[in-house]
């Protein structure tokens, strides 16, 4: 007997470059608006001021290289962001202790039903009909912080079928990695598994079925995904 009435859904875990072991994912926040360039061509006021952050499901994050289309939309867009990979976590932590929380660095796309999230703002719903849809988070093997480092700095882009859609710089982030850990443990109480999604830089434009999108964080393995 398992001691359910049916069997638990698996555990969504990701796999680390250079091991066999895997990481176990615990929960996802996704910051909104973190790049001054995003927020102005999303219609929206660049200047720094309090983050905002929403969710996506565990099971949305996907390592497999591909990206199931969506039903009930038309217009799907692409936004590449660094993943924040968390080994511990607690409350109120502070922004000088905040990156020895971090366990390492990942590639990753936050794919967003675009039509379906201007519909909900016109409305003045949550959004997340049109983020945490299935395998709505597409992400590459995670980089240990005692491989890589931390980063800080370095170009984030993000080609489809070969042409640069998107362009920036870790450095260009509105708020630093340090301070999304320590404001979301102000009102989380943070663990190792939690994944935080950094935010996305200008470009953000929408994918049809058989594209190629690719990923690249500087310091990290290039990330491919099909459409499909």
């Amino acid at each position: 007997m398992s001691g359910f009435p049916f069997d638990p859904p698996p555990k969504t875990t990701l796999p680390i470059v250079g091991s066999e072991l895997r990481f176990p994912v615990n929960r996802v926040y996704c910051v909104g608006r973190n790049y001054a360039a995003h927020a102005i061509e999303m219609g929206n006021d660049p200047n720094r001021g309090t983050p905002f952050f929403f969710q996506k499901n565990a099971s949305n994050l996907d390592s497999s290289g591909f990206f199931p289309y969506p039903d009930k939309t038309t217009e799907v867009h692409h936004e590449v962001e660094l993943a924040v990979v968390l080994q511990s976590g607690g409350s109120n932590i502070s922004i000088a202790e905040a990156l020895d929380h971090v366990y390492g660095y990942a590639p990753s796309l936050d794919m967003t039903r675009r039509d379906i999230q201007a519909e909900q703002k016109k409305l003045g719903r949550p959004w997340e009909i049109s983020k945490a849809f299935e395998r709505s988070a597409p992400i590459g093997p995670i980089h240990p912080v005692t491989e890589v480092g931390q980063l800080r700095e370095g170009r984030v882009s993000l080609r489809v079928n070969g042409v640069v859609r998107q362009e920036g710089d870790l450095n260009q982030l509105i708020w630093k990695v340090p301070e999304l850990i320590s404001y979301l443990s102000e009102y989380f109480e943070l663990a190792g598994g939690d994944v935080i999604l950094t935010g996305t830089p200008s470009g953000v434009s929408s994918v049809q079925r058989g594209d190629i999108m690719e990923a690249k964080i500087a310091g990290l393995n290039v990330m491919r995904i099909k459409v499909v």
